[in-house]
């Protein structure tokens, strides 16, 4: 059984910093492109980074030279590295493992800038 854990999220102030972590169990982590997407309230779901399993990455322009992706093959693991943060920010932030095959979703985790 897949399983992606996300983990980090929380209650932060503008120009503040926060590392998601998403832990991935269950499957051979190292073939997966891994990505980060976002949802605000009353808004759809939408990329923030992704990289491959050569660790090619992307971001949506909103977040380059803010945030980085990074993984870890040997802790199964993927992270977000998310500084100088804006209110704008705010949204419950999804891990996806994605093959040629299959795509899988972590549950989610809250992410606030406020002051």
């Amino acid at each position: 059984q897949v399983q992606l854990v996300e983990s980090g999220g929380g209650l932060v102030q503008p120009g503040g910093s926060l590392r998601l972590s998403c832990a991935v169990s269950g499957t051979i982590f190292s073939m997966y492109t891994m990505g980060w997407y976002r949802q605000a309230p009353g808004k759809q779901r939408e990329l923030v980074a992704t990289i491959t399993s050569a660790s090619r990455t992307n971001y949506a322009d909103s977040v380059k030279g803010r945030f980085t992706i990074s993984r870890d093959n040997a802790k199964n693991t993927v992270y977000l590295q998310m500084n100088s943060l804006k209110p704008e920010d705010t949204a419950v932030y999804y891990c996806k493992g994605s093959s040629y095959v299959d795509a899988y979703w972590g549950q989610g985790t809250q992410v606030t800038v406020s002051s």
